[in-house]
């Protein structure tokens, strides 16, 4: 039985009154409940006319042209999935502490361990509520830890990714990095582009010990991986980071020490300000002596 398989089958008039797991069953050597699980998982898909949704249960009738999509990987379906804690629910929008390991989205081989697959799933269990729909407005690196806020309807989604993208959100992280932090002054800005797109950051040292140091940050642009690129060029990449640390970081056995600490901004849907942190025991701590 193969560990990774990519499938496309084309239902015929023969077979579109068989049930989508019997059909993949019959073109792999899988069972189809390990079908049924993938399903489940967000690994198969389901192409009709110009449409492509994720297929998650077996019983769906389907068409003569229809198409399915089995992505299947073993390795990756089997990865257990780390709960996400929730903060506060606010109806239209709710805001979680995101733990290390826990994707922002999905992939073609799914979407189980990302964090709008697995509230959409837990919340009604987790609030006693019905199911609601799910929208990310901002990301996390699968590594990075703390607040991310979901957006639980179109309209509010649009709201809250227009202020993302207007920077009427205040986001602050922290970081434990290599070196002493201290000899730069408060409020460090680093002007540095990132995949050839402008991007600004604020750096500001915390506390030092054994080598680390722990330093406060303030995102003004907000592109992928900046926080990371931005401190590696300091001279003091973040602990743990595998990719922009060097071979010295490559060489911790420890996961990325940064973390989302805060989010600030004026509610666009109450017009209330609102502003929510990181408990103090969920917080980064410099490594013991």
């Amino acid at each position: 039985m193969s560990d990774i398989i990519e499938l496309c089958l084309t239902i015929d008039a023969d077979s579109h009154c068989m049930k989508a797991s019997q059909l993949l069953a019959t073109q792999t050597d899988l069972p189809q409940a390990r079908i049924k699980d993938a399903m489940q998982k967000g690994a198969v898909w389901l192409v009709r006319g110009n449409g492509r949704k994720r297929l998650r249960r077996a019983s769906k009738p389907l068409q003569p042209g229809d198409q399915l999509l089995l992505n299947y990987n073993a390795r990756l379906l089997e990865q257990s999935v780390p709960a996400p804690h929730l903060i506060h629910d606010a109806q239209e929008y709710s805001i979680w502490f995101k733990p290390y390991g826990l994707y922002c989205q999905g992939s073609r081989w799914g979407d189980f361990a990302s964090i709008n697959r697995w509230v959409e799933v837990h919340l009604p269990e987790l609030l006693g509520c019905p199911q609601r729909p799910v929208f990310i407005v901002h990301r996390l690196d699968r590594a990075t830890t703390g607040l991310i806020l979901l957006c639980h309807g179109k309209k509010s989604a649009q709201l809250f990714s227009t202020l993302f993208r207007e920077g009427g959100i205040d986001k602050r992280y922290q970081a434990i990095v290599h070196g002493d932090f201290s000899t730069h002054p408060q409020n460090h800005e680093v002007n540095l582009d990132v995949d050839g797109k402008s991007a600004r950051s604020l750096f500001s040292h915390v506390e030092h010990r054994q080598g680390y140091s722990l330093v406060d940050v303030t995102l003004v642009t907000g592109r992928k991986h900046q926080i990371r690129q931005h401190l590696s060029a300091l001279g003091h990449p973040i602990a743990g980071d595998r990719l922009y640390g060097g071979h010295s970081v490559n060489a911790e056995n420890r996961d990325l020490q940064l973390q989302s600490v805060s989010l600030e901004f004026v509610c666009p849907i109450s017009g209330t300000g609102q502003r929510f942190t990181v408990a103090d025991k969920q917080r980064l701590q410099l490594f013991p002596d």
